[in-house]
């Protein structure tokens, strides 16, 4: 997903634009993986003198409603990414130190779905943490 892509979808849901959102929408565009609440903060504190936490966590969470944002939870705090936006069914690797993500493209619903004869599954989630050769 791209930051006009995130935008349109804002607009089509009815939620006034703003250039505090889209400031927000942006800073996901250019992190390359998850970041907290705090460092958004800290980036938009630069630009918006005041700006608060209630800010910051009310739109992440509209942002994540809306599917704009991926979220996950790192030692015990929740970390954001803007989503992907593909059509293909994927998952992640997160490395735990920087937040950078890498697809994991197989699926292990494939291989545990026989466990589960009867039952509907309407949605999982699978992550793979580590670290990145970078941070290794």
């Amino acid at each position: 997903m791209d930051l006009h892509e995130a935008l349109d979808i804002l607009k089509e849901e009815g939620y006034k634009y703003t250039k505090k959102r889209e400031d927000i929408l942006t800073f996901f565009t250019k992190e390359d993986g998850y970041r907290t609440a705090s460092d958004l903060l800290s980036h938009m504190s630069k630009r918006y003198e005041g700006m608060s936490y209630d800010t910051i966590y009310r739109n992440l969470h509209l942002f994540s409603e809306l599917e704009l944002l991926e979220s996950t939870e790192l030692e015990g705090e929740k970390h954001f990414r803007l989503a992907c936006g593909h059509e293909e069914h994927h998952h992640h690797f997160i490395c735990k130190s920087c937040g950078k993500t890498k697809a994991i493209h197989t699926c292990p619903m494939n291989v545990i779905s026989h466990d589960f004869p009867g039952y509907t599954i309407d949605n999982h989630k699978f992550e793979v943490y580590g670290y990145c050769p970078k941070c290794h």
